[in-house]
C-alpha cells in the first residue's frame, strides 16, 4: 500500500506548530515500510527533506538503524566497525586505509563498509584498497577476513539502502541516511570508529549509540568526514566506553601545521603502500595513521600502541 508512509509524513510536516519528531519506535516502524518497498517514492523524499529541514535526532536515527539492520545485516567475527561514508571533495589521500590495516595486524578483525560520492579521484577509498592489501567482501556472509580485514561495498550490503543514499543525487542534499549508515555496525561489532565533516553530528551520533546499546565507539571530526585525525591539531572525541556517553581530548601529535590535502605526497597514490612498505619516508603522513590507528585501538580497548604495531609491522603487501 503506497500511503502506507503517510501518517509519518504527516507527523514531520504538520506545521510549525503542530509537527514534531518522530519517536524511536516510529522512525523504525517508517524504515521498515520504506525498506519493505510500500512507501510511494514522493513519500520517502517528503519524509527524508522534512527531517533534514528540522533537525534529525537521536531517536530517529537510532530507529532507522534498528530498521536497516534487519535488511543489511553483516555476519562475521569483527571486533572494530569502521564506515566510510564521506564525499571526500577536499582531501587527499585516504591514509586511514592504513590505520584500519594496522589495527587488523593486531589480530583484531576490521569491517569496512561504505560508499564514497563526489570525491576526488586522488581520495578514492576503493580505488586505493587493492594496493594495500585491503580486499573487497563479495558478499555480508563471512567466516573471518583475509588478515583481519575487508571492505564491504554498501551496494553488496545492502542495494535498498545504496537506494536511499543516492537519493543526494536527486535532492542535491545529503539526508539523514548518511548519518545511519554510519551508525548502522551491521556485523554488530562491540567497538564502531565514525567520522563526520559537521561538528554537531558527534554528538548525535553519540545519542543514537546509547540509545542501540553500542558499548564503544569513537566519534571526531576527521579528514573530509573520515575516521581520521590530523595531528598537527588537537581533536575533540565523542562516543561511548562502557555503553555510556563519553567525551575526550586528543592532544596536538605534530605541531607543524599541514592541511591533510597538502603536500606531493598526497596527490600521488603510489605512497600508500610505499609508506607501508617503507620505501616512503613521510614523518606528517605517518603521523596520520599512527594517530588514527592509536585512537581506533583505544575504542577497542587494546594494549597494543600503534607505534610498536607499526615497527612490527609485516612490510609485505598481500594481494
Amino acid at each position: 500500500m503506497k500511503t502506507a508512509l503517510a501518517p509519518y509524513v504527516r507527523i514531520l510536516g504538520r506545521g510549525a506548530n503542530l509537527s514534531r519528531s518522530m519517536t524511536l519506535e516510529e522512525s523504525q516502524e517508517a524504515m521498515e515500510i520504506v525498506l519493505r518497498g510500500e512507501a510511494a517514492p514522493e513519500a520517502v523524499g517528503a519524509m527524508l527533506m522534512l527531517m533534514r529541514m528540522k533537525g534529525e535526532e537521536a531517536q530517529e536515527i537510532a530507529g532507522f538503524v534498528r530498521a536497516a539492520r534487519v535488511v543489511a545485516p553483516a555476519v562475521g567475527n569483527v571486533a572494530l566497525d569502521w564506515p566510510s561514508y564521506a564525499a571526500g571533495r577536499t582531501r587527499g589521500l585516504p591514509w586511514f586505509l592504513l590505520s584500519a590495516k594496522l589495527v587488523a595486524s593486531a589480530g583484531y578483525p576490521v569491517l569496512m563498509h561504505g560508499w564514497n560520492s563526489h570525491q576526488n579521484p586522488v581520495a578514492s577509498v576503493r580505488g586505493a584498497l587493492d594496493g594495500i592489501g585491503i580486499p573487497t567482501l563479495a558478499s555480508a556472509t563471512f567466516d573471518k577476513l583475509d588478515g583481519n580485514i575487508g571492505y564491504l561495498p554498501l551496494e553488496t550490503l545492502s542495494p535498498i539502502m545504496f537506494d536511499l543514499l543516492r537519493l543526494r543525487d536527486v535532492f542535491n542534499l545529503r539526508s539523514c541516511v548518511n548519518t545511519v549508515l554510519r551508525v548502522l555496525n551491521p556485523a554488530s561489532a562491540p567497538a564502531s570508529v565514525q567520522g563526520v565533516f559537521h561538528p554537531p553530528y558527534r554528538e548525535l551520533q553519540m545519542d543514537a549509540g546509547v540509545i542501540l546499546g553500542q558499548q564503544s565507539m569513537t566519534v571526531l571530526k576527521g579528514g573530509g568526514g573520515e575516521f581520521e585525525r590530523n595531528p598537527s591539531k588537537g581533536v575533540a572525541l565523542f562516543g561511548l566506553r562502557g555503553g555510556k556517553a563519553w567525551e575526550a581530548d586528543a592532544p596536538v601529535i605534530n605541531a607543524d601545521h599541514v592541511r591533510l590535502a597538502e603536500g606531493t605526497e598526497n596527490t600521488n597514490p603510489a605512497a600508500l603502500p610505499a609508506l607501508w612498505t617503507g620505501e616512503l619516508t613521510d614523518d606528517f603522513a605517518l603521523s596520520v595513521v599512527l594517530g588514527t590507528a592509536d585512537l581506533a585501538l583505544q575504542t577497542i580497548g587494546a594494549s597494543e600502541t600503534a607505534a610498536d604495531l607499526w615497527a612490527a609491522r609485516n612490510r609485505r603487501i598481500a594481494n
